[in-house]
């Protein structure tokens, strides 16, 4: 942690920062995918199916819609309607509120946005917990899936829910599924695409001036959208900055070794330490 004083600076002085974001941010907020939080909400599937946590959950073959669902809708109320504020994010956001920031994230639980980050300076690369599409897709749109899911949590039983709220393609009247890139079927939709084309935006305006490129819990499972760009991004600007907190994944090529500072450590320890120095 002897390197906090040194990012204190960084940031301090940072105009524009491009803030990545992977699911170890979300880890050190404290909404964990496995162990106790996994235990307390889904018991009941882990003594049916077997699986140790919600990320296996999402992946199991579940013989019947009203399975699929009865897993999804407790899943995704957990995970996007039923969190509390993340102290993890607010000092985040308090660090950059004044500052040209955007955040490139692969975290699909709607966790900036719902702590207070600008919603226009946010890209959700991976999809969102809170948007249902059709299954083909026979159309590029998504819906919204708060109420649909409310009740369908109301309603389950036996780790089920019922026939009739399945929610519906509108079009086809296939089940539809959650708005998350599994493959080729993913809906990038209108509101997708304009958050990419802010995005790049934001890119090209700072690709050569000076930027930060801030990479927080990123890691080895989709490199090709946060850490790989950072670093050529990084590269190919002699202004640029690249900064990587990520417990036992903080690392960086020789190529920008000079123009980076990695530190190994739990994001909200750091963010803690940085307050601490204020």
């Amino acid at each position: 942690m002897n390197k906090i004083p040194e990012l204190q600076r960084i940031l301090r002085d940072a105009e524009n920062i491009l803030i990545g974001a992977g699911a170890g941010l979300s880890t050190a907020a404290g909404y964990t995918y496995d162990g106790e939080r996994f235990r307390k909400h889904f018991a009941d599937f882990a003594a049916t199916y077997g699986f140790a946590d919600m990320y296996s959950g999402g992946f199991y073959p579940y013989a019947t819609p009203e399975e699929f669902w009865g897993f999804w809708c407790r899943n995704i109320f957990v995970n996007r309607y039923d969190l509390p504020p993340s102290k993890v994010h607010a000092k985040l956001l308090a660090l950059v509120r004044d500052k040209n920031y955007f955040v490139l994230t692969t975290n699909v639980d709607h966790l900036f946005q719902l702590n207070g980050f600008d919603k226009t300076r946010l890209f959700y690369t991976q999809g969102d917990y809170g948007l249902i599409q059709c299954p083909t897709p026979c159309h590029k749109k998504t819906y919204d899936n708060e109420s649909i899911v409310r009740q369908m949590v109301a309603a389950e039983k036996n780790l089920r829910v019922p026939t009739e709220l399945l929610p519906r393609c509108p079009k086809c009247g296939e089940v539809m599924v959650p708005n998350l890139r599994a493959d080729e079927k993913f809906v990038e939709d209108e509101g997708w695409n304009a958050a990419f084309c802010r995005y790049e935006k934001f890119l090209r305006q700072h690709v050569f001036g000076d930027i930060v490129y801030l990479e927080l819990g990123v890691g080895n499972n989709t490199p090709g959208i946060i850490k790989y760009p950072f670093w050529r991004l990084t590269a190919h600007n002699p202004r640029a900055r690249y900064v990587c907190v990520n417990f036992g994944e903080a690392f960086v090529p020789d190529s920008i070794a000079a123009q980076s500072l990695t530190i190994d450590a739990d994001i909200a320890e750091v963010l803690k330490a940085i307050w601490n120095l204020e």
